[in-house]
């Protein structure tokens, strides 16, 4: 059992993290705003502010930020940039030893967005993994690169062990054949969808609750770790991002699967 601090804890993920570490660490919050659980409230761009959340911390889930892929600019560069470089150094000036870094897909979105929508069938040939070229499809997408390329500098200067998941689609509904997603709009960097290829995209991409969950667990286990960029998806029928080295160095898989197709 460690001392994990998660940012962002009152947002979708970290609303789940919470519920399904809770017993296995002992878990201390920050939040934007004044939470209805115990929190420490202050905004991620204010260093001076969130320091005092880190003390005595031994290891960061971070995922505040600015979660659309539409997100502009300012946000971005507040939340995403500044906030993630003073969430890093805020744990590096604590002593803290790990952080686990929610990146997301987007960082080689453009995989998807050029292959799309031949990627949401079998045998679609192509497989993404921790090695292929950084591809972000949107400024959303950089600063997710960024965190990951901070992230490989705090642990290569300062010693931190550091954990980057580049997390699919993780729903509040936690449903892989949602309704919601056949009717509603598509994404905004793939709109000229069908509904069937919507609902395919998310069982080629959906990350159960859980899974994740028992993700950043056992990156929290692995010490001898120094640094890792791993995908985040449960065991979907198409998936087109490796889990390889999330197997290998974690000891890995994803446990809920949705089986084959619509």
């Amino acid at each position: 059992m460690k001392r994990v601090l998660i940012t962002g804890a009152e947002g979708n993920i970290g609303t789940r993290l919470r519920q399904n570490l809770a017993g296995r660490h002992e878990l201390r919050s920050l939040t934007r705003e004044p939470a209805d659980f115990p929190s420490h409230a202050a905004d991620i761009a204010d260093l001076d502010a969130i320091l005092p959340a880190f003390a005595g911390v031994e290891a960061v889930v971070h995922l505040a930020a600015s979660p659309a892929v539409e997100t502009a600019w300012p946000d971005i560069l507040h939340n995403n940039l500044i906030g993630t470089y003073n969430v890093f150094e805020a744990a590096r000036r604590s002593g803290v030893r790990q952080i686990v870094f929610a990146s997301s897909n987007h960082a080689v979105g453009m995989y998807e967005v050029e292959g799309a929508p031949d990627f949401y069938r079998r045998g679609s040939g192509l497989m993404v993994d921790a090695r292929s070229p950084v591809r972000p499809d949107s400024l959303y997408g950089v600063s997710k690169a960024y965190g990951e390329a901070l992230g490989r500098y705090i642990s290569e200067q300062h010693g931190l062990n550091v954990y980057c998941l580049r997390i699919g689609s993780v729903r509040r509904d936690d449903d892989p054949r949602s309704d919601a997603v056949r009717n509603g709009p598509g994404p905004s960097w793939l709109p000229e969808m069908t509904p069937e290829q919507r609902l395919g995209r998310l069982q080629a991409v959906w990350c159960s609750h859980a899974d994740l969950a028992r993700l950043i667990d056992a990156c929290l286990l692995a010490e001898q770790i120094r640094f890792g960029i791993y995908y985040a998806v449960s065991d979907v029928p198409y998936r087109f991002w490796s889990l390889d080295n999330a197997f290998a160095d974690l000891g890995w898989r994803p446990q809920d699967r949705i089986g084959d197709g619509p």
